[in-house]
Order: structure tokens, then C-alpha cells, then sequence
């Protein structure tokens, strides 16, 4: 299961550059011979930038593009802890196929197509942005954009993933590629130092979860945003739903603001949070929470508790092994800055970090950011395992990962239908967007409760989804998402 997953991160980073890059960060669930593991894999800012530098060169707010918001890429770790713990096959096997594809090429499939065209708009729009350019260079040569089924290849990052996989991953953080990253960030303003990439390694965590419906959801602690998924279902879980009719939809929305509302004034690096996961998890806080959804659509503050583009990834084995894995640039190909001939694009995850020197998720050196990206894990309420979860999207995720356990233990749908299932997704104050396959009855009546709810018909709007369960019969059921361009495997 974990080598499968290494492959697979590999060569989306090929075949999916939009979305996932070598720049990218990462986060993993695993469960493994009995055993549940979490890997925080997200880069930290670099050593040598503060908040007061960016506001000094005119920032109110972090940058979304350029080298400002770059953090220490964390996904190339990410495979090299996974693959020293757990992995069998060697790692030069393991990415020979992302290396062939970036070799030898791939036929551009539509929704990749679509998403490369919106990103070469945004980056037209800004190419003034130191950086920029090199993103034309890299996935634009000539000005000319890849269509659907034209044959991509990308033979400088070929040459970089056989980099990594001959020096298991030291000449990324430690050698040559580590290096030439450095000197060009810092050739076009940036900040990030060769000793930022020398002193990074991937984190050991210890999963959370809360219980619903005799199920247990299992997220990854902050700086992820799982816990936004855990506090809204701790608020839902107090209600009983039997149909999905307006009612259902009203109450799934009240609740995730309720939980973004403390996410976004408390989630941070944990070394910097001041509040605790259990305070923010308990049962007091959760009914208190709950006590405040009322019949209409409410604007919520945080309370007191005592005290963009992903690609997930998920696989099981013969042997009861099973990972839930993402990874990320953030927004659409990331900063836009791609390094010259080698094919790494980098993140700007950065971007997330606020300016405001009194939250705990404002920018300082060597700092972990807020992150969207969260694999999930369900259990039964006994820790027996099901299987892992997830829903790429930015902040759609806790939102998906919410409707995803509600679809499957409420409302008795399988795995593909859970997916299928039309979505919502809360973006500020009351306004939420609705699948244009949500009924217009639910819709007029989401109206009268107050909220500002619209269609929308992007299919990127509501996340990408997969599932694998695995049955008492020792058959496992996959799902995957309709949405994107994606398939269930099996051999």
C-alpha cells in the first residue's frame, strides 16, 4: 500500500502539475500492521523572514504569487520517511513510472487541460511578479499551452525524480537541487536559505479523532485544518437527521462556520497555538457551539474554549494496510515560480500566514502556516479500521470530509454514492455555494433560513473525492471521484 502510494504521489507531480509539484507539502494517515501513524510533511517558513519585512515592502496581506509566500517543500520528505518505515520495494522501482512519463511524455487529459488554462491566465495577468516567467518557460514554451491530448513531457524534472530516488531524497534537501532552488529564490527576492532545506524533516504525529453515528473519523492535529471536520461533527452529531432536506443542509452549514470560526482566530503551528486540541474537541465546548444554530442563517464569532489545488491519494493491501495521503502546491501550480531546469515548482503555501502580529498564525521564521490539506481515516467506534477518506479543495475540505460522513452514517449511502452525492460549500459570512444538482426546493428554502446560497456549475467549486472501505469480509470497496479525472485500481 505504501509503495503504491509513493508511486502514485510521484508521477501526479508528472501528470498533474497543476495541482501537486516536487515543490509541494504533504500529510498522511497510515494504518500499518495494527498500527496508526501521522505524518505532518509541511515545510516551515524560512529562517531569515518576518511579518514586518513583507508589510515593509508594502504588503497589508501576504502575497499569493512570487517567492514571498514559499515555504520549505515538505512532499519529497514526506516519500522518504514513508518509504524508510514502511516501504518494500526499492525507490528507484517505486518512481520509475513518474520518471518515464516525464521522460517520455503523457497525453494531456481535459479536466488537467482546463485547470492548466485557468493557471496560465492568472499568471499572464501577473507576469510582472518576479518568477513568473519561468512558470512560461517550464509549461508553456513558446507561449503555447498543452491542449487536451497533446503528449507532455518534462525531461528536467525527469532528471530531478531520478535525482531523488538514486540519493533517496539528499541531494533535494541537502545536494545540487537544494542549491539551485536557494540561489534562484534568493536571485529573485526570495528569502528561503540552503540551511532551511538541510535542517527540514518530515513530523510523527498522533492522529485525533471524535466519534459519529458508532464511527470514528481520525484527522491529523494542527497546523492541518482536520479538526475543522472533527469540531463541526461534534456539533452535529447532537441532532438527528433522517432525511438530506433543508433542515439537514441548514444545520451541516451553521456548523462548519462554527468551526472555521475557531479555526481561523485559533489553528496555527502547534507551537504557537494558544489554545489545545482538547479544549477545542471537548464535549462542554461542542454543546455550547451547538446551543447557538438557530432556525436562520447566523454570522458566528470564535468562542472560548477552556484554555486551492491538491491531489489525494489513498490505497490498501492484501495484508490490512492502508493509507490516506495528500499533497499539495496550494493554489493552481502554486506560486508560479517554477526553478530553472529542474522541473521543481514551488508552493506558496505561505500565503495562508497572517501579517497581524497578535494572531497565532502570523508570519515569523521557521513557522509552520495554517494548511488546507487533510487526509481523514475512519474507524469503527472500537478503532477497528474502515479505511481512508479525503476531499481535495482548499477549504472545501473539512466541508467535504463533513458531508462525506454524513452521506455514508446518516443518510446509509455507499462509498460511490457518498461521492456523488451533490455538495455544498460555505465561502464567508452567509454565502454558500450549491451544486447545480441540489434541488431548487432546498435551495428557495436555504433562502428563507437567510443564507446567500447560489449554483454554481464548476466542478471544482466542491473538491474530488476518494474512499477505500474495507468490508468484514475482508473485500475492500473503493470510490472515486466523478468530478475529476480519476479511477479505481485493483490487481
Amino acid at each position: 500500500a505504501v509503495d503504491a502510494i509513493l508511486a502514485m504521489a510521484a508521477t501526479l507531480t508528472v501528470v498533474e502539475p497543476c495541482s501537486t509539484s516536487l515543490g509541494s507539502d504533504a500529510f498522511s494517515i497510515i494504518y500499518y500492521d495494527g498500527k496508526m501513524y501521522g505524518l505532518n510533511s509541511s515545510g516551515y517558513s524560512p529562517r531569515t523572514i518576518s511579518a514586518k519585512q513583507v508589510r515593509e515592502l508594502g504588503y497589508k496581506k501576504m502575497p499569493e504569487y512570487g517567492v514571498i509566500p514559499v515555504t520549505v517543500p515538505g512532499a519529497v520528505s514526506a516519500w522518504i520517511a514513508l518509504h524508510e518505515r514502511f516501504g518494500q520495494l526499492p525507490l528507484t522501482t517505486i518512481m520509475n513510472p513518474a520518471i518515464h512519463y516525464a521522460r517520455e511524455g503523457y497525453a494531456l487529459t481535459p479536466v488537467i487541460s482546463q485547470l492548466w488554462k485557468e493557471a496560465a491566465e492568472e499568471f499572464r495577468a501577473n507576469k510582472e511578479i518576479p518568477g513568473i516567467e519561468t512558470w512560461f518557460d517550464t509549461y508553456a514554451p513558446g507561449g503555447n499551452l498543452p491542449k487536451i491530448g497533446d503528449i507532455v513531457k518534462l525531461p528536467f524534472h525527469a532528471a530531478t525524480l531520478e535525482k531523488i530516488a538514486k540519493t533517496n531524497g539528499e541531494d533535494f534537501y541537502r545536494g545540487d537541487i537544494a542549491e539551485r532552488i536557494c540561489t534562484y529564490v534568493k536571485k529573485i527576492g526570495g528569502y528561503l536559505c540552503l540551511e532551511d532545506f538541510m535542517d527540514y524533516e518530515s513530523t510523527w504525529v498522533k492522529p485525533i479523532c471524535v466519534e459519529y453515528r458508532d464511527h470514528k473519523l481520525w484527522e491529523l492535529p494542527p497546523n492541518g485544518q482536520g479538526i475543522v471536520a472533527l469540531m463541526a461533527l461534534n456539533i452535529l452529531k447532537g441532532f438527528s437527521f433522517h432525511e438530506h432536506n433543508a433542515d439537514a443542509y441548514h444545520k451541516q452549514i451553521e456548523a462548519i462556520k462554527l468551526a472555521f470560526a475557531d479555526a481561523y482566530t485559533y489553528l496555527a503551528d502547534p507551537a504557537c497555538m494558544y489554545v489545545t486540541v482538547d479544549d477545542l474537541l471537548s464535549e462542554k465546548y461542542a454543546e455550547s457551539r451547538r446551543s447557538l444554530i438557530k432556525a436562520n442563517s447566523q454570522i458566528y464569532m470564535s468562542g472560548k474554549p477552556n484554555g486551492s489545488n491538491t491531489v489525494y491519494l489513498c490505497a490498501a493491501d492484501r495484508n490490512g494496510n492502508m493509507v490516506s495521503f495528500i499533497q499539495s502546491s496550494y493554489y493552481d501550480f502554486g506560486s508560479g515560480v517554477v526553478v530553472p531546469e529542474t522541473g521543481v515548482a514551488l508552493q506558496n503555501r505561505g500565503n495562508s500566514f497572517s501579517l497581524d502580529e497578535t494572531h497565532p498564525n502570523c508570519l515569523a521564521p521557521r513557522k509552520r502556516p495554517y494548511h488546507t490539506i487533510i487526509p481523514g481515516f475512519v474507524t469503527d467506534k472500537k478503532d477497528n479500521p474502515m479505511g481512508p477518506l479525503g476531499v481535495m479543495g482548499g477549504f472545501m475540505q473539512p466541508q467535504g470530509h463533513v458531508q462525506m460522513m454524513m452521506n455514508l452514517f446518516d443518510f446509509d449511502m455507499d462509498v460511490q454514492s457518498a461521492i456523488d452525492a451533490p455538495r455544498w460549500q460555505w465561502t464567508s459570512g452567509k454565502s454558500v455555494l450549491l451544486e447545480d444538482r441540489i434541488s431548487r426546493e432546498v435551495y428557495l428554502e436555504l433562502l428563507k433560513k437567510g443564507h446567500k446560497a447560489e449554483f454554481s456549475s464548476r466542478f471544482y467549486d466542491f473538491g474530488r473525492a476518494q474512499i477505500i472501505f474495507k468490508q468484514q469480509n475482508n473485500v475492500y470497496v473503493g470510490g472515486t471521484e466523478s468530478r475529476a479525472d480519476g479511477i479505481v485500481l485493483a490487481q
